[in-house]
């Protein structure tokens, strides 16, 4: 137990010592994050407090295999999976100071996270066995792995988005490893005791310079490491586990930023943005809109994760499947929490989550028309094909009609036109668009306008414009109409020479 204490001092004494220096290296070399859309501070602040964090902590962790007594013998034991976990961490670290320093794209930040928790599982940091109750054990096999990536990456991100706050995630981490930490001690487990503890020092001796308001903020480099080491060690903690506690409690003491980041992905998902596009929608974010000065809102997400971490406890004293209720009810009640706040609304999700699936299947529908319509036209040879071929895909495509305008350099302008027969009742408006077709000559100009009926949405139109005008580019140079007719005089287009398109009442352009 003195062990533990000197860790945990230690670092924390480390990082109260280094944190200054590495604020004044920032300054000195220009690594501060300025004000912006999304920024709730009002002036540069040094952002590289990581580098105090990671040096702390991974002194002390360092140290220990080195004592003559049984915390070191435990090190040295498992001493291939630590420096697997160590040099692990440390890349990541390494990947998080280059994106403060220069900026990573978010891809390969994502694609290194991947490469770090494939080590870990190749060195035997995996979860190979879930325990559901102590004659319960879940034998994943392969899936380990696969179950291993997902949640290494997964809280990684997940630290790293709630650093959004003066001190709230060196906060919500530093609670997370102190919960770990006394599921480590109570399980007899001095490896993953000291591991946890070491961060929890480094994390308490930052926080008197990162707590609002803040004079540095720990930056990728920070919370990127932070997350790994916190998810791999909890890999660990499964593996020492005869019970799912081992991976359940880690997930309720993060449970704030892991729903977070769960809703932010879907809301971007339903937005149509990348997964990786930043936001100011986050739970912290909402706090602040609903009047809450950042001191409150972080001891706020502190207290629910306190509570959350401490419910996760008592399934500590449960050995059947009573440990999976008080899981289920504390995820329930931070659902309710996220509802409450407007982070999440879950009636409003589940329309829009409907709304993507018919816009996907439809989208799906129109490509498979789309693959369909080049097959035929591909096969056009004359005007008289060719024009069939243009209505028959402005039929499947969900067009209102089509008009090619012919006109020769004496100014003659000849016009053919496709209109829908039956438009259904709910095609009350159209978006329209017109083109020119690169005919190869000189002497007359070839003009296509087209209007697309709106259906379920304006985004569902565009596209169908879209793979409409792909088929008329893909066989325009190749078998143009008015090349057939320069050639052949071919009179066929000259179905209707019509003067200006009258749309019916009920139609009006979008």
């Amino acid at each position: 137990m003195d062990t533990l204490l000197c860790v945990y001092l230690g670092s924390a004494v480390l990082a109260v010592l280094l944190t200054p220096p590495v604020m004044w290296l920032a300054r000195h070399m220009g690594v501060l994050d300025r004000p912006g859309p999304r920024a709730v501070h009002k002036r540069p602040i040094p952002r590289i407090g990581g580098v105090a964090i990671f040096l702390s902590a991974v002194t002390l962790i360092w140290a220990v295999p080195f004592l003559d007594n049984a915390v070191g013998e435990a090190f040295r034991t498992v001493q291939k999976q630590l420096t697997a976990l160590l040099c692990s961490a440390t890349f990541i670290f390494l990947i998080g100071l280059a994106d403060d320093l220069r900026g990573l794209p978010a891809r390969f930040k994502f694609l290194a996270e991947l490469m770090a928790a494939a080590a870990l599982c190749f060195a035997g940091v995996r979860i190979s066995s879930i325990g559901i109750t102590n004659n319960v054990v879940l034998h994943l096999g392969g899936w380990g792995c696969l179950l291993t990536l997902f949640w290494v990456v997964g809280i990684t991100n997940a630290v790293n988005l709630s650093d959004g706050l003066d001190g709230l995630a060196a906060g919500i981490s530093a609670l997370t490893c102190g919960t770990i930490a006394a599921f480590a001690v109570s399980g007899n487990d001095p490896v993953l005791s000291v591991l946890m503890l070491a961060l929890a020092g480094s994390l308490s001796g930052f926080l008197f310079f990162n707590f609002n308001p803040a004079r540095v903020f720990m930056g990728d480099c920070g919370s990127l490491f932070l997350g790994f080491t916190i998810a791999a060690s909890s890999v660990m903690c499964v593996a020492k586990s005869v019970t799912i506690v081992g991976l359940t409690l880690p997930a309720l003491a993060l449970g704030v930023p892991i729903f977070d980041t769960m809703f932010a992905m879907l809301r971007r998902f339903l937005e149509g943005r990348s997964l990786f596009a930043p936001d100011r929608s986050h739970f912290h974010h909402r706090l602040l809109d609903l009047g809450l000065h950042q001191r409150q809102a972080v001891l706020m997400i502190y207290l629910v994760t306190l509570l959350a971490a401490g419910s996760g406890l008592f399934m500590l004293l449960r050995e059947d499947l009573g440990s999976l209720v008080i899981f289920g009810c504390v995820l329930l009640l931070i659902t309710l929490l996220f509802r409450a706040v407007g982070a999440v609304r879950l009636r409003e999700t589940f329309i829009r989550l409907k709304e993507k699936f018919v816009s996907s299947r439809e989208g799906r529908e129109e490509t498979r028309r789309f693959e369909d319509l080049q097959l035929c036209i591909r096969q056009v040879n004359g005007s008289d094909e060719w024009w069939r071929t243009i209505c028959q895909a402005a039929q499947q495509l969900g067009l209102a009609w089509v008009s090619l305008h012919v006109t020769e350099a004496s100014g003659t302008t000849e016009t053919s036109i496709w209109r829908r027969p039956n438009a259904p009742p709910e095609f009350t408006h159209i978006i329209t668009m017109s083109f020119p077709l690169n005919t190869g000559l000189d002497k007359e100009r070839v003009e296509l306008e087209i209007a697309v009926l709106i259906n379920s949405s304006l985004e569902s139109a565009n596209h169908r414009a879209g793979l409409f005008t792909r088929l008329v580019d893909e066989c325009a140079a190749r078998d143009s109409p008015a090349i057939n007719r320069a050639n052949g005089r071919d009179t066929s287009l000259r179905q209707a020479r019509q003067g200006p398109i009258i749309l019916p009442k009920n139609w009006t352009s979008g």
